[in-house]
């Protein structure tokens, strides 16, 4: 392998690895140290290494795939499933349910065995690395079914950020849904999303979790998707979500971040019917201009008069002409 193809140009391999759907760039990182990546045909040791498109990059035995666009799916993990490829133990896998034709994907985040609820799958490292990441602001709902009495000063104090065997633990907002004998349910909200949280915060005040449920994972929700269906997020959403923040998603649609984009003119206004260009200034009031009459179409007031006829003429009702059969008053007299 020369040395002109290991510059600073280029990308870093994890990344690069993480970006083709393989697995994430912290797992990269550890196939690397374990000696399972060649490049242009050499093993390597060090993940401190960028790599151009050029080099041939191989993963235990196969061919570093071409990067293809990212994509999101939501999948309705049930309990008794395990998030990882492989178990030791021969428990079911969380791949071993997804319907024949996914992509290869990796999990974003993990549900533990007895957890269920929404699970976010992606065939691009840099999505779920930012997906994961305490910094990007993602809160995690989960629904939570404990067995005891829950006090709610309890609940409310976890909003300072609870300690637990040493360990500090970011804000948690808990609040009870409903409280039914000896069984509550809880709604919880959290951002770290480390191993085992929620559990170990409801533990930590005595609390036995009988049920694990998220429900909403960022901007993405259960909803009602059937358990163990699998769901891929639309194009236009992931546009509007992540479009400028993650490599490789646009943010050109409705709603999406507008820095760094062209800004679309805002369209004119209706400000009513369209007028003449040689309409009187005049014209433009509420009511007739002064010196001109309404409209009197359809409107009749009386009968129309002769323009000679004079005043002492005009009588109230319509004037009445000779009588058949009768004379003239003078020529009556004689």
């Amino acid at each position: 392998m020369s040395d002109d193809k290991l510059t600073l140009k280029g990308d870093r391999i994890a990344k690069v690895i993480a970006r083709a759907g393989v697995c994430s760039r912290r797992e990269a990182e550890r196939m690397i140290e374990e000696g399972r990546v060649s490049v242009d045909g050499e093993i390597i040791k060090s993940p401190a290494l960028n790599v151009v498109p050029t080099n041939i990059i191989v993963v235990d035995g196969k061919a570093l795939p071409d990067r293809q666009p990212p994509r999101l799916w939501r999948f309705h993990k049930t309990r008794g499933l395990i998030t990882t490829n492989k178990d030791p133990e021969g428990r079911p896998t969380v791949f071993e349910q997804l319907p024949q034709g996914t992509p290869r994907v990796i999990s974003v985040g993990r549900l533990d065995f007895n957890t269920e609820g929404l699970l976010l799958l992606t065939n691009d490292g840099e999505l779920a690395r930012y997906l994961e990441r305490p910094d990007s602001g993602m809160v995690r709902r989960y629904r939570v079914r404990v067995h005891g009495r829950v006090n709610e000063d309890e609940l409310a104090a976890l909003k300072e950020g609870p300690v637990i065997d040493g360990v500090q633990y970011g804000p948690v907002e808990a609040i009870l849904d409903v409280q039914k004998g000896s069984n509550a349910w809880i709604n919880i909200n959290i951002r770290e999303g480390k191993n085992r949280e929620v559990r170990r915060v409801m533990e930590s005040l005595g609390y036995e979790v009988t049920r694990l449920i998220r429900t909403d994972y960022g901007p993405v929700q259960l909803g009602k998707l059937p358990q163990g269906e699998l769901e891929e997020i639309p194009r236009k959403a992931l546009s509007e979500w992540f479009g400028g923040k993650v490599a490789g998603i646009s943010g050109n649609s409705k709603g999406a971040s507008k820095e760094g984009f062209a800004q679309a003119k805002e369209k004119p206004r209706f400000k009513g019917p369209r007028r003449d260009k040689g309409a009187d200034e005049e014209d433009t009031r509420k009511g007739p201009r002064r010196g001109t009459k309404p409209s009197e179409k359809g409107v009749r007031k009386g009968p129309r008069r002769d323009k000679n006829t004079d005043e002492s003429d005009r009588r109230t009702g319509p004037r009445k002409g000779p009588q058949k059969g009768r004379k003239p008053n003078a020529d009556r007299r004689r």
